[in-house]
């Protein structure tokens, strides 16, 4: 089979389950998305808080962009690691009670740094099955064994931890699961973990939830030896840092290949990033008001016929099961004004395509109403 041929047959079978990606060119803030001139309204975004265009926040990029330029020139190995970005390590270390804090360019280029720089041949890597893409597919190149436990089975993941082996064990979960929206007993696996090291990839519970929003492991009353935060979601812009102790952050600075060899985050984006820290620290009413449009949109949903997801987060996903229909279902509620995602396989597990709605404090009820009603419309077609 030459090149050509192995690609054509791919995209032509992704093509043919109906699960073949696509970009759309648009404009988004927290409550809207427009494309091709139509505003829509927005719930597929992550953008929890609504912070994406805070005028504090964007005011102090345009200041760090004056102050810094609109690069950082290099690695932070070399030349790269501004005054901001120590700061920023310094700020996010302190407000989430670690030694340490480190700053990456993504949470995708996080979670790989941290797995591929720990793990050797003899470990393993004890994952629960729904973990993010960029954790299993991390534990997958890596020298060390994975093993992948039911999705939030404390007892699946003490018997996997009970096996007899010689080298180290890594225990990995999300806070908040990126497609389901339900949230890990992590208080459970902290205390199941017994000598493994505990990982949580908190994207999705960062300044949601937790006082102050410390996210969902300070929820919990866990504190896992590797916190991995984004700041793409709540905080409303881009990139990753790992919190962990003094001795793992020097050794991720001496072994972690994505954050030695890859161009620093723009210092003006850090300086930002300060500001939404602040931000997200006084955002109680923001966070109040979005539990309220959680509750209120689950409890409306009863009297849909659809299959909402048993979650209390943002992330409220309606399984539908079929590729076909969940895409039929998307067509028909962008034609009633709504963008919502039809996620489909391989990116979530065969037969639970689903429309993952999502919820912001940016919304207003008359949002989730227009919502509710788009969604009881689809259904009577």
């Amino acid at each position: 089979m030459t090149w050509q041929q192995r690609i054509t047959t791919a995209l032509d079978k992704r093509r043919a389950e109906q699960a073949f990606r696509t970009r759309i060119v648009g404009e988004c803030d927290a409550a809207g998305f427009i494309h091709q001139g139509v505003r829509y309204r927005n719930f597929s975004g992550n953008d929890y808080l609504g912070l994406s265009r805070h005028p504090a926040i964007v005011q102090a990029w345009q200041q760090g962009a004056q102050r810094y330029g609109v690069g950082s020139g290099g690695s932070g190995h070399v030349t790269g690691f501004h005054q901001a970005h120590h700061q920023l390590e310094q700020t996010l270390a302190q407000w989430l009670g670690y030694p340490r804090a480190l700053l990456f360019i993504s949470g995708f280029s996080a979670n790989q740094a941290v797995i591929s720089a720990l793990m050797q041949k003899e470990d393993w890597i004890i994952a629960d099955r729904l973990s993010h893409a960029s954790l299993l597919e991390a534990a997958s190149l890596s020298p060390a064994t994975l093993r992948r436990f039911h999705h939030n089975d404390v007892d699946a993941l003490k018997t996997l931890l009970e096996k007899p082996l010689q080298g180290q064990q890594l225990v990995v979960t999300e806070g908040v699961f990126s497609m389901d929206g339900d949230c890990a007993p992590l208080a459970e696996i902290a205390a199941a973990k017994h000598n493994a090291l505990l990982m949580v990839d908190d994207a999705h519970g960062i300044g949601v939830l937790g006082e102050d929003g410390r996210g969902s492991c300070a929820a919990a009353g866990v504190k896992p030896d590797i916190l991995v935060v984004t700041f793409g979601k709540a905080f409303g812009l881009s990139g990753a840092a790992v919190l962990c102790s003094e001795d793992i952050a020097d050794y991720l600075l001496q072994f972690a290949r994505h954050l030695i060899y890859s161009t620093a985050m723009p210092p003006a984006q850090a300086y930002a990033l300060q500001t939404a820290v602040a931000v997200i620290q006084q955002a109680e009413a923001q966070r109040a008001t979005l539990r309220r449009h959680i509750a209120y949109f689950r409890s409306q949903m009863a009297g849909i016929p659809l299959s909402l997801a048993a979650s209390t987060t943002a992330i409220q996903p309606i399984i539908v099961g079929d590729n076909h229909h969940t895409l039929h279902l998307a067509a028909r509620l962008r034609e009633r004004g709504m963008w919502i995602s039809a996620i489909r396989p391989p990116t979530v597990p065969p037969g639970s395509a689903r429309l993952r709605v999502t919820l912001s404090a940016a919304h207003d009820e008359r949002d989730i109403d227009a919502l509710l009603e788009a969604l009881y419309d689809v259904t009577r077609q």
